[in-house]
Order: C-alpha cells, then structure tokens, then sequence
C-alpha cells in the first residue's frame, strides 16, 4: 500500500475529533486581523507555515549531519538543536492558524501530524539536556530519533499539503478554463445591487457585484478550500466568503483578509445596452 493511501486512514479515524477540538478551541485564541494574516501568510501571498518549518528542520539536520561527521563538532550540534528548538514556536503557531480552517480529512491528519512533531521536539529537547550535561552518546541518539519524528511528521504535512491541497489555490484551474473574449452574462437589472450574484461563463463560476450602473466580476471560487462566493456577502466593498471569512478586494481581486493568501482572478467589466458583458484578460495580455 502507498503511504498517500495510508494516510487516508487517518482521514477516517473519528477517534481523532476530541483532539481535534481541543486544538480548535485553542486556535480560536489566536487574534483576527493582521496578526493573523501574518501568520496566515496574506502579506506574502501564500501560506507562511512551510517556511517557517525550515527553520528548524535545517537547524536539526545540520546538527545530525555535524554529529556523523569527525572532528570535535559538540558545540555547533549542541547550538544548532537549541536554534532548532527556537524556531519551533512561529512554526506551530502558524501552523495552528492554517489547520483551524481546513475540512475534517485534513484535520485529522494534522493532528498527528502535529504529534509526531511535538515528539520530535521532546526529543530535541532532551538531546540537548543531554550534551548539556555532557552525555553526548545520549544527545546524538536522541537528536537522530528526534529528526526520525520530524521526518514522518514531514510526510504527514507534505499529505495535506499535496495530496490534499491544504493551503493550494483552490481556484487556479479556473483561469485556465475561461472562454476568450467577451461574454454577456444578463441584464444589468437582473443583478442586485451591492449583493454577490451567481453567474457563470460555461462551467465556471463567477460573482456579480452591482453599485449604481457599474459592476464588478470575479471568478466566484473562493481560492482557500474552494468555497463558493456567490453564497457570501459584501462588506465594506469586499467580497467575504461563506466558509472562513476570508475577504477579497472586488476592484483588484486582492486579499484584504486571510486565511486565503492568493487574490481573486478579476473579469473586466462592461455594460453595453443595459446588458453585462465581461472578459478575462490573462497575465501576459
């Protein structure tokens, strides 16, 4: 059996759930608004947690690679454990931020995937209490063991990450998938003004927003999990979406809020005869 498939166990495995709102519960603490879009990775325009894990992956690496190696190393191993076990705190609360508003498949797994991290981190820790008190037989056992449960942690990461998208563009497909040139999508008295309306070019969706005689289009899938923006609602000339909030510029597409880090693909607009008609212009046009 493939690993991917494993995993998909632990999708399955409603033993989780207790833990699973234990770690809901604790994430809700974590503050709206900028800081959490810091942590989110709005300002970078893609997810920061997996940046922040290199931190302290690389730092316990290296330290493992300096203890194989010959020479008298103790003290830049022993430096670069104690680096790793800094880094470790903006790499799990950032982490904490981007889990608590996934789907219970990618919950669940995060769960142990945090486990299997917070034992590679014991483990560290006691590794460096062991070359601290200069039993450094124990420190090099302990810091191998440790970055064997980084690395299955890794793995687990990597499955919501990959084989389930978590932090992907949920959208980007889309722009692929829109028919060139102009296209009517109905009567400009047929959308609601200041509402998100549902309208759609072929097979892809895209939301309305009407003020006055002017409209505004974007493609209507919400690039975080997926959600559809028809269903969500207008604040302050963002568009919010009906899952986890997220909010979205409607003149530029851009993220005014997270969890989401990637914009919103945006439609030019026209209204010709009291009819709207909108157009994708791609990147390179």
């Amino acid at each position: 059996m493939r690993l991917g498939e494993g995993v998909r166990k632990i999708e399955r495995n409603d033993g989780l759930d207790p833990a699973v709102s234990l770690f809901k519960r604790v994430a809700g603490r974590i503050p709206r608004g900028r800081a959490r879009d810091l942590l989110n990775g709005v300002q970078l325009g893609h997810p920061a947690h997996p940046i922040l894990v290199q931190l302290p992956i690389g730092a316990w690496m290296s330290a493992v690679l300096l203890d194989l190696l010959p020479g008298d190393n103790r003290r830049s191993a022993h430096a670069l454990v104690n680096t790793g076990l800094l880094a470790t705190l903006p790499a799990v609360v950032s982490g904490l931020a981007d889990w608590s508003q996934q789907h219970e498949r990618q919950q669940r797994v995060g769960v142990v995937h945090a486990a299997s991290n917070a034992a590679g981190s014991l483990l560290f820790a006691s590794s460096s209490l062991a070359r601290a008190r200069d039993r450094q037989g124990w420190g090099r056992a302990l810091a191998l063991a440790g970055m064997g449960a980084v690395a299955l942690g890794g793995s687990l990461g990597g499955h919501i990450a990959y084989y389930r998208a978590g932090g992907a563009n949920s959208a980007d497909h889309l722009t692929d998938l829109v028919p060139g040139g102009w296209h009517d999508l109905g009567p400009l008295d047929g959308f609601d003004e200041g509402e998100p309306v549902r309208a759609s070019l072929g097979d892809v969706p895209v939301v309305v927003v009407r003020t006055g005689d002017a409209v505004r289009a974007v493609l209507g899938t919400c690039t975080h999990m997926g959600a559809p923006l028809a269903d969500g609602s207008v604040v302050d000339g963002c568009l919010r979406c009906p899952w986890h909030g997220s909010e979205f510029d409607m003149d530029d597409g851009s993220v005014v809020h997270g969890p989401a880090t990637a914009g919103l693909e945006t439609l030019e607009t026209s209204v010709t005869g009291g009819t709207v008609r909108v157009r994708h212009l791609p990147p390179d046009a």
